[in-house]
């Protein structure tokens, strides 16, 4: 069972992760530490930042050693649950487990297009909304929520250990 706290935890850190500002060198610059982060612990990864849009835009993308295509697929399923409701991952699985719920049941989305598990975050700018997503696939899901969460709060200059999940 999905922990409330764990939740409003969740809640809490997209509210305090939100960005003065992104663009193209913010992106390489949050993609190049999670890089380096992912490095230093011997993490198989794929990382990938995009801006929403039609079409969408890839701003940074990188698979570590170890990664297969099917982690570049779950980044795909993941950035599309926060293109979709704006919240992270974690946060919509979370939600509907606490809700006893499937995707499918509650808003009639294919697993095969969509998956609510951490790991994709939404990219909030201050005044502008949800712009785009930083996602990562290779961990346990709350290990790569974490990461992410570690990641934006190093960028942006805060303590990661106050926002993480514990």
């Amino acid at each position: 069972m999905a922990s409330s706290a764990d939740l409003a935890r969740v809640i809490h850190q997209e509210t305090e992760l939100r960005l003065p500002r992104f663009d193209h060198e913010d992106a390489w610059r949050l993609g190049t530490l999670l890089r380096d982060l992912a490095k230093a612990r011997k993490h198989a990864l794929v990382i990938d930042i995009r801006r929403f849009g039609q079409p969408i835009q890839p701003l940074f993308y990188a698979a570590l050693e170890g990664t297969t295509p099917d982690n570049a697929r779950w980044v795909q399923r993941k950035a599309n649950v926060v293109a979709r409701f704006h919240r992270s991952s974690y946060q919509v699985g979370l939600y509907l487990a606490q809700s006893n719920m499937s995707l499918r049941e509650k808003y009639a989305l294919d697993d095969a297009e969509y998956a609510t598990h951490g790991g994709s975050f939404p990219l909030h700018v201050v005044n502008a909304g949800v712009i785009g997503a930083v996602t990562v696939s290779g961990l346990p899901q709350r290990d790569d929520h974490n990461l992410v969460v570690e990641a934006l709060s190093r960028f942006m200059d805060r303590d990661p250990d106050a926002l993480r999940l514990p």
